[in-house]
């Protein structure tokens, strides 16, 4: 396994991008190729030396920063990190990129460099969300489309079912589709089309689901359009950090609840490990012919490891090639249906 990670990408870049990808050589099998301002990228590799001998450096002259416009900033400033990372996946020299820089350019690179599966239109940003049980939600598309059509949703939901099927071990993954209310009648007119798709495929679909369904454990996947999904997975990370950080002023009022804190210290720390969005190293952007994990943008040292990590464990799923298995039987059914006419 050949990794590429945009050192450039992030809040915090280069260095936590750096000391992470250091990490994940260390703990894993994956050859990690960094790319980006070598001169800063040698630095900061001798405060974080490479014990693994697997991490090298491909230099990238330009950046795509955060309030870049993606496509406009990949085309102005020529030779960027994360549009390397994406020409080496295009060129077959890397298996995988990772990226917490600029989402719309991550997007963009990996569109454009290394095309979209058979049989899909849109590539859609995939994540699993924690949940009440044991089992996580994963929801499709936390921001990739913003302006998709119902073709495209249907196009989410046959991916997040193959990937539920490969990753998460789900044979028949029940699908909903987010909407304000259950009802069938609800919703604008794009929910409502998808909703029509949705009901005529063979996929399980669960009907409308709310925002709240997602975390109570009662749906395996959810599909929404970018901007939908987008905020909330926001809502999400920002609601998580305002329980922790409530719980914890709170248990420093008084020393009866420092005491009782104490004594509940592993369940919070079990609590705190699952809604630590670090934990999960990023997103994966579905539909493309490759493996873009796309992390957020204050991802430390850690999110960057676990994202090299689920690199290396997507590639061995081969979650594309069943993606592409599924499109042709429901292209092939919907052929069948249409000469029988």
């Amino acid at each position: 396994m050949r990794i590429a990670v945009d050192a450039m990408g992030g809040d915090n870049a280069p260095r936590v991008v750096v000391e992470g990808a250091v990490r994940a050589a260390t703990d894993t099998s994956a050859d990690v190729i960094l790319v980006g301002d070598t001169p800063q990228i040698e630095d900061l590799l001798r405060e974080f030396p490479d014990k693994s001998g697997r991490v090298t450096i491909e230099h990238a002259d330009g950046v795509v920063s955060m309030a870049d416009s993606p496509v406009e900033a990949l085309r102005r400033k020529g030779d960027t990190s994360i549009g390397r990372c994406a020409d080496l996946a295009r060129a077959g020299e890397v298996n995988a990129i990772v990226s917490a820089g600029n989402t719309g350019a991550a997007v963009a690179a990996a569109t454009l460099a290394m095309r979209m599966l058979e049989g899909i239109r849109k590539p859609g940003i995939t994540a699993a969300l924690p949940t009440v049980g044991a089992d996580e939600c994963v929801v499709i598309d936390l921001g990739a489309n913003i302006k998709p059509k119902p073709e495209h949703l249907l196009g989410y939901g046959l991916m997040v079912r193959e990937y539920c099927t490969a990753i998460m071990g789900k044979p028949n993954p029940s699908i909903g589709l987010l909407n304000i209310g259950a009802e069938d009648a609800k919703g604008n007119e794009l929910v409502k089309e998808t909703h029509a798709l949705f009901r005529a495929s063979d996929l399980n679909f669960a009907g409308n689901v709310e925002g709240r369904d997602i975390f109570m454990g009662k749906i395996d996947a959810v599909v929404c359009d970018g901007f939908v999904g987008n905020v909330v997975l926001k809502t999400a990370e920002g609601v998580a950090e305002a329980v922790m950080s409530t719980m914890r002023t709170a248990l420093a009022e008084k020393l009866i609840y420092k005491i009782g804190a104490s004594l509940c210290k592993p369940a919070f720390n079990k609590t705190r490990r699952k809604l630590d969005s670090s934990a999960y190293g990023g997103a994966l952007l579905l539909g493309i012919d490759g493996i873009c994990i796309i992390s957020h943008g204050s991802a430390d040292a850690e999110a960057i490891s676990n994202a090299v990590r689920v690199a290396t464990e997507l590639s061995n799923h081969r979650v594309n090639e069943h993606i592409v298995e599924a499109v042709r039987r429901t292209r092939s059914a919907a052929e069948t249906e249409t000469a029988t006419e």
